[in-house]
């Protein structure tokens, strides 16, 4: 095995968003180099890192320039081409690696791997054709057909109440896609795990998740559920990255069913947002831990010391109301005015509707307190739906 990487050395990130930028700032800490290689020419992680080769993935010569840098490589999304992780693959470590990215980059691939293991999911169908969508059963309405690639924050998914639907939705998203029966559910849920080349694996109390728009909108740690199905969470997504012979962080995002069962939504393999409460709530947080495992140093304690509920800001709170064409400056003291409210943006000039802008962890010494500074929080910012938390 590898000798651990030193500090001081360069570390390599392909991807240039705001999970790169938080990466950046974690190995820096531990006194490592990052360089970035991204398009875009003002990115969140570029900004902040100490290289920024601005190119394409997959241009020749500014994979060779990285390669020639880092000693090893990571990625912050998981649409980045597994080609750029096997290139870099050849001179440097690589976490994750591209067989593990490359199955959570296709939702069929993904759906396959995790039943196929005998993981619990949803009941699907693959579309490649229309006759394929003609010919669903009932058993699969209502449901949703989902894109097999680049679908996020409920891009790419079109819910369908018949079969006719469903080929109305492959024509409109193109083939193939997903057919997910919708299932009552309970709660969503998430459990960040991180695995390293020894096969040691930490995980992170279980987060507890609310969407408004198919985004996520706010993260509950920890998850308010019975301490056994928390645990039996906790282990499901370990056995997952296990299976992946996983090396990174990974995200296993998972739905509680009315009667109390686990079904596994998808996998990210890299930090996630439902994770961003670890940075002032945990001991390690998850972008530490990537940095630790990139460079084989050992894992970090995954404790929570404090309750915590992160609320996502979205580039609708910069905007006065729903027509308002011109951005303002939310109003930041009134967020800080919370003693107890941490605040992170993440460093993007253009604010845009529904685009993640930053976020605030709020914490507290029972998730009663913090739940309560997040209400503050979202009335402070003019966020609806303070109430229902």
């Amino acid at each position: 095995m590898a000798a651990p990487i030193p500090p001081g050395s360069w570390l390599g990130l392909l991807g240039g968003g705001q999970l790169g930028r938080m990466f950046c700032m974690a190995a820096q800490s531990l006194g490592y180099k990052v360089a970035v290689l991204d398009p875009g020419s003002a990115s969140p992680a570029g900004t902040v890192a100490d290289r920024h080769i601005t190119a394409d993935y997959l241009h020749p010569p500014a994979l060779a320039e990285l390669a020639a840098l880092v000693a090893a490589a990571t990625t912050e999304f998981e649409n980045v081409p597994a080609a750029a992780l096997e290139f870099l693959s050849r001179t440097a470590r690589v976490t994750p690696a591209a067989a593990s990215v490359a199955i959570a980059q296709d939702r069929i691939s993904e759906k396959m791997f995790l039943s196929g293991h005998g993981f619990p999911v949803t009941p699907f169908l693959i579309l490649r054709t229309d006759a394929d969508a003609r010919n669903a059963g009932a058993g699969f309405f209502p449901g949703v057909v989902k894109t097999a690639r680049f679908g996020y924050d409920g891009k790419g998914q079109i819910a369908c109440e018949q079969p006719t639907d469903a080929v109305a939705a492959i024509e409109t998203l193109g083939a193939p896609c997903v057919l997910e029966r919708w299932v009552p559910l309970s709660i969503e849920i998430s459990v960040i795990v991180a695995r390293n080349e020894r096969g040691e694996t930490a995980f992170w109390p279980v987060a507890e998740n609310r969407h408004r728009d198919h985004i996520l909108d706010v993260s509950i740690a920890p998850a308010r559920l019975p301490p056994a199905l928390s645990a039996h969470a906790c282990a499901l997504a370990t056995r997952i990255a296990t299976a992946l012979d996983y090396r990174g962080v990974l995200c296993v995002e998972m739905f509680v069913g009315e009667d109390g069962a686990l079904l596994v939504n998808e996998i990210a393999p890299r930090p996630h947002n439902s994770g961003h409460y670890t940075i002032d709530a945990c001991v390690t947080s998850q972008f530490e831990q990537q940095v630790r495992v990139l460079a084989d140093l050992p894992l970090g304690d995954t404790r929570q010391y404090t309750p915590a509920v992160m609320v996502n800001l979205l580039g609708d709170i910069w905007f006065a109301d729903a027509d308002a064409k011109t951005a303002r400056e939310p109003p930041w003291r009134d967020v800080l005015c919370q003693p107890q409210a941490k605040l992170h943006l993440y460093g993007k000039a253009e604010p845009r509707r529904k685009r993640k802008m930053g976020h605030v962890t709020c914490l507290g010494a029972t998730l009663d307190e913090a739940l309560a500074t997040a209400r503050e929080v979202r009335r402070a910012l003019g966020i609806g739906g303070a109430e229902s938390l």
